[in-house]
């Protein structure tokens, strides 16, 4: 069987919100399964040392007039949240338990709602609650399971492994070795799975290669 497709996410990013509603056709087209990867966005930006892009004040402006436009041209609803930035970790946190396929997808699809699709948001546990009810899952459960103290250090390790391997934004798929990060990137993601990548190796030998003539100061 063909290897999944790892989707990296964290529900705070509203182009994780948009790559959520287009890469399940795109990988089940192709007969990849998709498999969910939760990780803490700001711990992935601490690490590579980056701001995120509410935090530089006319890239905020631009990305939220950038995904308005890109989620009116896909037909998904695109409703700002109650707060931007807010704390995504409780959401996280339920998105990365052991749970049967339909039910996770199930579950992540409300945390994605209650966030962009003018829903409540998803930083007040009992709200939370209510949204888990909502979609017919056993909510106390599955509160009581995601903050436990083990499952808190599993969501670290997983950032953590998202680190490993050289994620460094959100959304990111990888795929047989292959990264492509950003909603905007997964027409190229459909081509790498056709076998049909643009992707020119020499020019890529190239890059590689190239030397540092200058560095900036940090």
């Amino acid at each position: 069987m063909s290897a999944p497709v790892e989707f990296w996410f964290d529900f705070i990013s509203p182009y994780a919100y948009l790559a959520w509603q287009r890469i399940h056709p795109i990988a089940e087209a192709r007969g990849r399964a998709v498999v969910y990867r939760p990780v803490l966005f700001a711990s992935l930006l601490n690490h590579w040392g980056q701001l995120g892009p509410a935090e530089i004040p006319p890239k905020r402006v631009h990305a939220f007039k950038q995904v308005s436009r890109r989620a009116r041209a896909l037909g998904v609803p695109m409703i700002p949240p109650p707060s931007h930035p807010f704390n995504p970790l409780l959401g996280l946190r339920l998105a990365a338990l052991d749970l049967p396929a339909p039910q996770r997808r199930a579950l992540i699809d409300a945390l994605f709602r209650a966030v962009w699709a003018g829903g409540p948001g998803i930083d007040d546990p009992q709200v939370v609650g209510q949204l888990l009810g909502d979609a017919g899952l056993d909510a106390q459960a599955l509160l009581t399971a995601a903050t436990s103290p083990a499952h808190k250090q599993g969501l670290m390790a997983q950032t953590q492994a998202g680190i490993d391997a050289g994620v460094f934004g959100i959304p990111a798929m990888v795929v047989d070795g292959e990264l492509f990060w950003g909603e905007d990137s997964l027409d190229d993601l459909a081509r790498f799975l056709d076998g049909e990548d643009l992707l020119d190796l020499e020019a890529l030998r190239r890059w590689a290669d190239l030397p540092a003539s200058a560095s900036r100061q940090r």
